[in-house]
């Protein structure tokens, strides 16, 4: 099968960095090319237009056309002409999309068009109390009315989705996946007690209310250090450029001295520091089937995360790890201490997290599950 995928963000040199959704593609066409598909990555808001080949996957390289007023639908436009081009070429049979900001509102592919809900910005702003702009809330809903299948990455996701805009969409569940061979679990090297968050900095992810919990955890035990590795981000609420400039004065002093922010790093080197953490943390208040998470699991990592919504689909409480409301600091932080204290339940809760993760969110088997979706498109 020729399958295309449309998207804002991939993880590649010559395309940048990339979040969630980039890297949640990235393990999906990669494990569709294994099968043997033909997969073509197209990636806008690019600095050129370009087109090169890697690993037998087929990349094109957008460049946004900037025209005051006009430049959504111009490129729009372009990308449609491009897809189009692509289908009556024979170099395609199908495209995947995501929802984030509704960029297919107006592009009408002669292929059938697959929506994957990763969570959009109304849906993100709604987790996040905050309100979303009028024009992506219409985009959004445009866009996956007009796909013709939804997959949705967890039934919170799709049904919150369904509920925000109105909307009675069939979906089907089909999480993110992760290369479990890359993430395999692995002999720390250092004695450290290291607490590790990866990801976005920023509010929606509960990085607000890390400090409070991390300044609990430090008083019981001085010797514990957190670690923070991810790309800063500004803060709507606030109006402030940097959300790691907020979390700073809410460490008490002595724990302040017992943080280190990384920033960005490069994807390669995640692993090396997944490895060396103790437990992983993400006090998430907005996610949607989160693949920092299933890497932390399939690496054998002790977790304690979000209780909301999308988590009970991922991780079973006290069975692969821990499940706390971010707002509840001092049960959040007596769970970090918890593991932090029982060698014997961090291995228990790893092992279970690894097993879940090879049997149900693996990329092969979501790449097969990927494949019979859309031969029922291709079919009706």
């Amino acid at each position: 099968m020729k399958i295309a995928f449309l998207t804002p963000e991939f993880p590649h040199p010559k395309t940048g960095h990339a979040g969630g959704i980039g890297t949640s593609i990235l393990s999906l066409a990669n494990a569709l090319t294994h099968l043997g598909h033909n997969i073509s990555i197209l990636v806008y808001g690019q600095d050129t237009d370009e087109y090169f080949i890697e690993d037998n996957i087929h990349f094109y390289k957008i460049k946004n056309i900037k025209v005051k007023g006009l430049s959504l639908i111009l490129t729009q436009k372009k990308v449609e002409r491009l897809i189009n081009f692509l289908y009556k070429t024979g170099k395609i049979e199908i495209i995947e999309t995501v929802d984030w900001t509704g960029f297919t509102a107006f592009i009408k592919p002669k292929c059938p068009m697959v929506i994957r809900e990763h969570g959009s910005d109304t849906y993100f702003c709604y987790l996040d109390n905050r309100r979303v702009k009028h024009k992506n809330k219409f985009l959004e809903k445009r866009a996956i009315k007009k796909g013709d299948g939804i997959i949705s990455v967890s039934k919170f996701t799709g049904n919150l989705t369904n509920k925000l805009f109105g909307l009675n969409r069939d979906f089907t569940v089909i999480p993110n996946s992760i290369d479990t061979s890359l993430f395999e679990p692995k002999q720390r090297t250092n004695e450290k007690l290291n607490i590790l968050y990866f990801g976005t900095l920023i509010r929606k992810k509960g990085l607000l209310e890390l400090p409070e919990i991390f300044n609990i955890v430090h008083k019981t035990n001085n010797q514990v250090e957190l670690i923070l590795v991810g790309k800063d981000s500004g803060d709507i609420k606030t109006s402030s450029t940097s959300t790691w400039q907020l979390m700073q004065p809410m460490f008490s002093k002595s724990a302040i001295k017992k943080v280190t922010y990384l920033g960005v790093v490069a994807y390669s080197k995640i692993q090396d520091l997944i490895k060396d953490a103790v437990v992983c943390v993400f006090p998430s208040f907005a996610e949607a089937f989160p693949v920092s998470w299933l890497e932390a699991m399939a690496m054998e990592k002790a977790i304690v995360a979000s209780n909301i919504g999308w988590a009970t689909e991922m991780i079973k409480d006290a069975k692969e790890g821990f499940l706390v409301h971010p707002t509840h600091h001092k049960q959040y932080a007596a769970r970090i201490i918890e593991l932090l204290d029982d060698p014997n339940k961090q291995k228990k809760f790893g092992v279970a997290a690894r097993k879940k993760v090879i049997e149900q969110f693996s990329h092969d088997l979501v790449a097969k599950r990927s494949i019979e979706f859309y031969k029922t498109l291709l079919k009706s």
